[in-house]
C-alpha cells in the first residue's frame, strides 16, 4: 500500500493545503514573488493534491487549466490542457509523488475530454517530464526569472 494518495482537491481546506504547498516550494524555496504565484486561474483550475495517507499532511500539488483558461499556454489550440503550479514539499521529494501528480492532472484532462496536456517546465526538471512522455518545443523562455521550456505529451 502507498504511503500516499493523490485526489483530486475538493473543498476550501484542500485549497488551502494545495496553496501551502505551492507557497514553500515556489516562495520560500525558489523565491517566486508571492503576487504572481497565485493568480484569477486559481479560482476555475481543477486541483489534485497529494496527502499522506497516515495523517493527510498535503505533500504536493498540481493544477490543470481547460478552455478558455489555457488558451494563453496552449496557443489557444481546441482540447489541450495545461498543467501547471507542480510542486511536491522537500520532505517528499523521490517517493513517486510527482509523477502520480502528473498522471492525476492527466485523468483529470482525459475526463473532460482534452486530447493533450501542455506545460512549461523549468529546464532542470526537463528529463523528469521527458521520463513520462512529454516533448519539448519552442524556445527557452524565462518566467518568474527562471528559464522554462514549454512540453506538451498526446493523451
Amino acid at each position: 500500500m502507498s504511503a500516499y494518495a493523490v485526489r483530486e482537491a475538493l473543498g476550501e481546506e484542500d485549497r488551502k493545503a494545495a496553496f501551502a504547498v505551492r507557497h514553500e516550494v515556489f516562495v520560500v524555496e525558489q523565491g517566486v514573488p508571492e503576487e504572481i504565484e497565485y493568480d484569477a486561474h486559481d479560482a476555475t483550475a481543477v486541483h489534485v493534491l497529494a496527502v499522506r495517507t497516515a495523517d493527510g499532511a498535503a505533500l504536493g500539488t498540481g493544477r490543470l487549466l481547460y478552455g478558455p483558461d489555457a488558451a494563453d499556454r496552449t496557443g489557444g489550440e481546441d482540447g489541450v490542457g495545461a498543467l501547471g503550479r507542480l510542486a511536491v514539499t522537500r520532505a517528499a521529494r523521490g517517493l513517486g509523488v510527482g509523477a502520480a501528480l502528473v498522471r492525476a492532472v492527466e485523468e483529470a484532462a482525459r475526463a473532460r475530454g482534452l486530447r493533450a496536456v501542455d506545460l512549461h517546465a523549468q529546464t532542470h526538471a526537463l528529463g523528469f517530464y521527458e521520463r513520462l512522455g512529454y516533448e519539448a518545443y519552442g524556445s527557452e523562455f524565462p518566467d518568474a526569472g527562471i528559464p522554462h521550456l514549454a512540453m506538451r505529451r498526446t493523451l
